[in-house]
């Protein structure tokens, strides 16, 4: 068994942190876990408490990296926001619980909402654009996306059923839903 090294577990790696002096180390691991994708200041804050770094180290390197920039929750809510748009349409009750479930303050992600209800006031091209919200907008992106798995369903009511309950699981409110339903004539079997 000579030449075979140890394997050392997380807990004895977090006991290992705990004991780390030097804020730079601390700091590594952030930028290291920013690498990735973005993150709100309570992701990077809660990893690298996980880690098992101390607190106040913690929160002398989570607040050299909002100093610097680095961490921005109203930019971070912002780029969450606008990609789950694009390439995840969700309503906004959903984004207002997947930034709370990141640390964004709700005065946060209240404003960057606001923006996007803003943003979907503005003409975006085309005559025939009727959507009047950035949640309708988003319903009907989604339906879209999936009319090939909603159209398999043959039976028009279980059609339409199916496709409440996809955009109902997507945070998208009763109201959104019905009108997005009508617009998309999810379920009926008449082509006009």
């Amino acid at each position: 068994m000579t030449g075979r090294a140890r394997r050392v577990g997380p807990a004895e790696r977090r006991e290992r942190r705990a004991t780390v002096e030097d804020p730079v180390v601390v700091l590594e691991a952030a930028a290291s876990f920013l690498t990735v994708r973005p993150r709100s200041v309570e992701e990077v804050r809660r990893r690298l408490r996980h880690l098992g770094y101390r607190h106040d180290l913690v929160n002398g390197v989570v607040a050299r990296l909002v100093e610097l920039g680095y961490l921005d929750d109203e930019a971070f809510a912002r780029a969450w926001v606008e990609s789950r748009d694009r390439a995840r349409p969700r309503g906004a009750g959903a984004l207002r619980r997947e930034l709370s479930l990141k640390g964004v303050e709700r005065s946060v992600v209240d404003a960057v909402l606001d923006e996007r209800d803003h943003a979907a006031g503005e003409p975006r091209g085309g005559a025939d654009d009727e959507t009047a919200t950035p949640d309708e907008g988003a319903a009907d992106r989604l339906l879209t996306r999936k009319a090939s798995v909603l159209g398999r369903e043959t039976d028009p009511r279980k059609r339409r059923q199916k496709a409440y309950a996809l955009l109902a699981r997507n945070g998208f409110s009763p109201d959104v839903i019905s009108a997005a339903l009508s617009r998309e004539a999810v379920g009926d079997g008449v082509d006009d």
